[in-house]
């Protein structure tokens, strides 16, 4: 990476194709992805906003924790299930909402959801997914859940959050850290945001072009190219510049605690808040009766500067521990990382750029084969802390 947090130019020059199974870990993903995705694509789902502070810490005090080894403990039978909202699932992992993942591989988040209930666990769709509701639905057989914005119209809500109850999705998934966008310098690097019009377009159509197994795959076979939910919205204006333009003017900026009462009337599941990084506001959603807070900063995209979702966790999961299910996202990027947040006070965690990078390397295998990676690596990291199950992960595992 660059010093000013843009990926080195030479790093472009790569065209090397690498098979999905060479990969041992989220970070080979993130180099396949890096290969094969259009820069503009690759550096949405890789950068955070401003100089990328939050981003770095993240990942840094995640793997500064340092886990305590313990030996000659019986750990020949390890259970990594566990229950979220009621729902038993494989390992309390879930796959976090990502806008615009469905173009890191054809039609990707039905290949994602596809992976996730393959391996047992929730996928989470966004509410600016390339693939709309519906089209999920059809690509799988059981529940998963939704993530929802505040938009100023709500009438569209309505009509969205009608769409998830009618397809059944099991949780609402609240994101209330993006009241207006954050700034995100590498997209304007890139050209995906700030270059409108038949210039930026042909800045990325060259892009694309430079990457031909994506262009063949996604932007040949994969359309129709368009944010699936909120089309409806955007309607003929349907392009990346559109989209962005759109949402800066429509995220409901006036948002409150007291808009829960509308999502309420709308939606009688579990209702789980996300952006959470401080314990009044923890507390204050333990208070409104919410089911379940996500402890994270936006994957570093939105307040640069904030704690780090690792640093965030523990005293939230004290103050509000037993009155709502705590999850967390942000930095994890192994199994190890999962155990470090369990036993930081965590539930379950969130994948989010782990899951973009394997789509995007090799489609519905490459999430499925990160997805062993992870459970693999947990495996390891309870039996050298002599752990045998989640409910037993607690800070005692950690180096004070």
């Amino acid at each position: 990476m660059a010093g000013n947090g843009s990926i080195a130019p030479q790093a472009w020059d790569r065209q090397e194709e690498v098979r999905p199974m060479k990969a041992a870990s989220t970070l080979d993903y993130r180099d396949i992805a890096r290969a094969r995705l259009p820069r503009f694509l690759f550096e949405y789902y890789d950068g955070g906003s401003y100089a990328e502070v939050t981003l770095r810490r993240n990942i840094a005090d995640l793997e500064a924790i340092a886990l305590r080894q313990r030996v000659l403990t019986d750990v020949s039978t390890i259970n990594l299930s566990t229950t979220l909202f009621g729902q038993p699932q494989a390992m309390p992992i879930a796959l976090a909402p990502i806008g615009l993942a469905g173009l890191g591989a054809r039609r990707g988040e039905v290949q994602a959801a596809r992976a996730a209930e393959a391996a047992g666990i929730p996928f989470c769709l966004s509410t600016v997914s390339a693939c709309p509701i519906d089209e999920v639905v059809a690509g799988t057989t059981k529940p998963f859940w939704f993530q929802l914005y505040m938009i100023r119209d709500r009438a569209f809500m309505r009509d969205l959050l009608a769409k998830a109850r009618a397809a059944g999705c099991s949780a609402l998934i609240f994101t209330v850290d993006m009241p207006v966008p954050g700034s995100r310098y590498r997209d304007y690097r890139s050209g995906l945001a700030g270059a409108p019009g038949f210039a930026g377009n042909m800045r990325r159509v060259m892009q694309a072009v430079a990457r031909p197994r994506w262009a063949w795959d996604v932007g040949v076979h994969g359309r129709p190219h368009h944010l699936g939910n909120v089309a409806p919205a955007l309607g003929k204006n349907s392009g990346l510049e559109d989209f962005f333009a759109w949402m800066g003017g429509n995220f409901d900026a006036s948002v409150g605690w007291d808009d829960l009462d509308f999502l309420r009337s709308e939606w009688d599941g579990p209702i789980v808040i996300k952006g959470i990084l401080d314990v009044e506001d923890a507390r204050e959603a333990a208070r409104r009766g919410v089911d379940g807070i996500v402890v994270s900063n936006h994957g570093g995209r939105q307040l640069d500067g904030v704690p780090s979702t690792a640093v965030a966790l523990p005293p939230i999961a004290d103050a509000v521990g037993d009155a709502l299910t705590v999850l967390v996202d942000g930095g994890i990027r192994s199994g190890l990382d999962v155990v470090r947040m369990l036993a930081l006070g965590a539930k379950g965690v969130l994948l989010g750029r782990a899951w973009a990078f394997a789509l995007a390397g090799g489609g519905q295998k490459g999430v499925a084969h990160m997805l062993r990676l992870m459970e693999a690596e947990m495996r390891v990291a309870m039996a050298l802390t002599a752990r045998t199950s989640i409910a037993a992960i607690d800070r005692s595992i950690l180096v004070r």
